[in-house]
């Protein structure tokens, strides 16, 4: 299938743009510069035949995940989410120059880079997970790099609720989705995220995902995905990758569930432990407390309504609407539109217009008796 080439940028105020960053299936990326604050943001823009409903869901759903979730240091930040003049919806997030997809695909990553951005990565799911979310698309890709060089968590697009039943939609990256996710026996749970971050971090190491094989002819999307559900682990085939390592990707990559960690928690921790015994000081495991990542209520994942600045749903019968509509009844108004005359205002302007007036003539009055007596 022909890829979608990429849409021309909106034009959004406030913001300059600077140049397309990239293109999904779904919406396209740009650079834009910001003008108050002056700073570089990326901005995700829904393609303008993708606004149905369902995809309004999803975005609707990503940009409120975010906004929860993105106080975590290892989460995308987003800044905005709001509707352009031509009616796409966008929303504008911190700018990450670079992915570690992309890096271990350039060059070998050294073991501890990998095992800082498994720890890193591991706390920013275990957040998202006691915010009751799943994120659903663990891959390289979507490990991006910020500009202090630091792995976060990005695309929330497919997220779904822990607590949600019946879901029906079945999206996956096949490399690193978890069997029975490929089986279509779920749609996504905790230990299939704990597999697909088990997998993410073999591909950061070995340059490939898991049960991709070196002859090309191989890697069919079929193939692959039959090899992934057989979950034979092979080992990553790299010498400077302790035994303790590989033990702890083939366990959190189990064919049976209930053998993985049974949290995103504690496959990080198992991969601190890694850290230690390799004389590395161990990466901070940073998790929200549930209290906190619940203290914002419940996301709704079903909110398909166009939201933003541009269609507001703001109730039009407001306090100000009916003080506006009050003030318009009591005036004279020409053929313009233009007020006159207030008829409010005149009642009681007028009596203090004529009290003002008195008061003055009294005063005049005062100061001639006062000169002809002889006192001025």
């Amino acid at each position: 299938m022909a890829r979608r080439a990429i849409a021309a940028p909106p034009m959004l105020p406030g913001f300059s743009v600077v140049r397309p960053l990239g293109s999904g299936g779904f919406a396209d990326v740009f650079l834009y510069e910001q003008d108050l604050p002056r700073r570089v943001v990326a901005v995700k823009v829904l393609s303008a035949d993708a606004v149905t409903p369902a995809l309004l869901r999803a975005f609707n759903a990503e940009a409120d995940i975010l906004a929860r979730l993105s106080t975590h240091p290892s989460i995308v930040t987003i800044h905005l989410a709001s509707i352009a003049a031509d009616g796409r919806p966008y929303f504008v997030m911190e700018y990450c120059p670079d992915t570690l997809g992309a890096r271990a695909k350039r060059s070998t990553l050294p073991v501890n880079d990998v095992l800082d951005a498994g720890v890193r990565i591991g706390g920013a799911l275990e957040s998202a997970h006691r915010a009751g979310l799943l994120h659903r698309d663990i891959k390289p890709s979507n490990l991006l790099v910020s500009s202090l060089g630091s792995p976060v968590l990005a695309d929330f697009g497919i997220a779904a609720a822990l607590s949600v039943s019946g879901d029906t939609a079945h999206a996956m990256s096949v490399p690193w989705s978890a069997p029975e996710v490929l089986q279509e026996q779920t749609t996504g749970t905790v230990p299939s995220e704990v597999w697909s971050l088990a997998a993410t971090v073999y591909t950061l190491l070995a340059g490939r995902s898991p049960f991709e094989s070196e002859r090309r002819e191989l890697n069919s999307r079929d193939q692959i995905t039959q090899r992934v559900i057989a979950a034979k682990y092979v080992p990553t085939g790299r010498a400077d990758v302790p035994a303790r390592l590989e033990q702890a990707l083939a366990t959190a990559m189990s064919k049976n569930p209930e053998r993985r960690y049974p949290t995103a928690h504690a496959l990080a921790e198992e991969l601190r432990w890694v850290q230690y015994e390799l004389g590395v000081p161990p990466t901070t495991l940073e998790v929200a407390a549930t209290e906190w990542a619940r203290a914002g209520g419940t996301i709704d994942l079903a909110d398909d309504r166009h939201r933003g600045e541009v269609v507001t749903v703001v109730n039009p019968d407001s306090r100000s609407a009916a003080r506006e509509r009050a003030r318009m009844a009591a005036a004279e108004v020409d053929r313009d539109g233009l007020v006159i005359r207030d008829r409010r205002r005149s009642r009681t302007i007028l009596p203090a217009l004529l009290g003002a007036g008195i008061a003055v003539v009294v005063l005049v009055g005062a100061a001639v008796i006062l000169r002809t007596v002889g006192f001025l």
